[in-house]
């Protein structure tokens, strides 16, 4: 039968200094130093069956780490460093060498796992299957992340929708960017404007376009999630691609920032005193050129469609637009849906 030691066991406690530098004999002598205070050599060898020349060399030994010192008399006396003294300095060097360790085994992890990467495509992309392990991985990711995440929305979820992501308040919290380019299919979903609102107005960057080639979100350029199969190809478990540092995430990556360039940005700003209407007009006007349709407009503002329409009419009339798509053109040549502190042809909305 298998045993293991434990504190009770007397063989396990004259190990307990081996972090120290301390072997196991040089702890024995040690010990019976501290019970015994002070002592002969020739003492100390009859205690434990040693050969005195050997007794000596071990307290030799104990004496060069500062654990003992050497009496003075005409017969050699040791007595024993107090222990918070004498195990100091050893237990700061036992410390600054297990960093060194776990420094040199951190870096060893790495070429491990990038050696691995080269021979076997397993430690590049993991396949996860069923919507509780797609939305793990999905908070995993946020919890973990140091700087950036970016997001392909598209309509429709896998595993995890927009109101059930509360990782990315947190997230936003402790400082984290949030980039994310919703599908204007998304955005008219019932409730998803509101939902977008919120996270801009906690910090995300928020952009839309027509349509978005696949789902995607990637934490701190250094690892992605990809859905592997559409949503309506049938009835079977959802899978993602895990996707680590390798080409296909620089591809990845390089896909979002493409994308991302061409979107059109979702803005909300304070309102400026005198100018209540200013934040609600900005809004309008970045859910306008991301060809959000009236209506689901005018449930977000919580106003009629009507009077959406009356706005777009009063905003092509000051921008003397002639139609929705120039109007689009004069909102971009303006700035007026430009980011915070940044320079525009004409400045702020008229």
């Amino acid at each position: 039968m298998r045993t293991t030691e434990s504190p009770h066991d007397p063989s396990w406690e004259v190990r307990m200094l081996e972090a120290a530098g301390v072997s196991t004999e040089e702890e024995r002598v040690y010990r019976l130093l501290v019970t015994s205070f002070e002592t002969e050599p020739g003492r100390i060898a009859k205690r434990h069956g040693l050969e005195a020349g050997e007794t000596l060399r071990i307290l030799e030994s104990l004496h060069a780490k500062g654990l003992v010192s050497r009496m003075s008399g005409p017969t050699p006396r040791f007595a024993p460093t107090p222990p918070d003294v004498g195990f100091g300095p050893l237990l700061l060097k036992g410390q600054e060498s297990l960093e060194w360790a776990r420094s040199a085994v951190a870096q060893l992890t790495e070429e491990y796992r990038s050696s691995a990467r080269r021979r076997d495509a397993g430690q590049l992309v993991e396949v996860l299957t069923g919507a509780p392990a797609i939305r793990q991985q999905l908070r995993n990711l946020q919890l973990g992340a140091r700087e950036e995440l970016v997001w392909f929305c598209k309509a429709g979820h896998v595993a995890m929708t927009s109101n059930d992501n509360t990782e990315e308040f947190d997230a936003l919290a402790a400082g984290v960017r949030y980039r994310v380019l919703y599908e204007r299919a998304l955005l008219e979903e019932p409730g998803m404007l509101e939902n977008v609102a919120e996270g801009i107005r906690h910090g995300e960057v928020a952009r839309a376009t027509a349509d978005l080639p696949v789902r995607l979100v990637i934490a701190d350029r250094s690892i992605a999630i990809c859905p592997l199969v559409p949503v309506a190809d049938g009835p079977g478990e959802p899978t993602a691609a895990l996707v680590r540092e390798s080409s296909l995430l620089a591809a990845l990556l390089a896909l979002f920032e493409s994308y991302w360039d061409r979107g059109s940005p979702v803005r909300l700003t304070e309102s400026r005193p005198g100018d209540p209407d200013a934040e609600d007009e900005r809004y309008l006007l970045s859910l306008l050129v991301a060809g959000v349709t009236d209506k689901a407009i005018a449930t977000q503002l919580r106003i009629s469609q009507r009077t959406v329409q009356r706005r777009i009419h009063d905003l092509m009339r000051r921008t003397h637009a002639q139609t929705r798509m120039q109007l689009a053109w004069q909102v971009a040549r303006l700035g007026w849906l430009d980011a915070p502190g940044s320079t525009s042809v004409e400045g702020d909305l008229p």
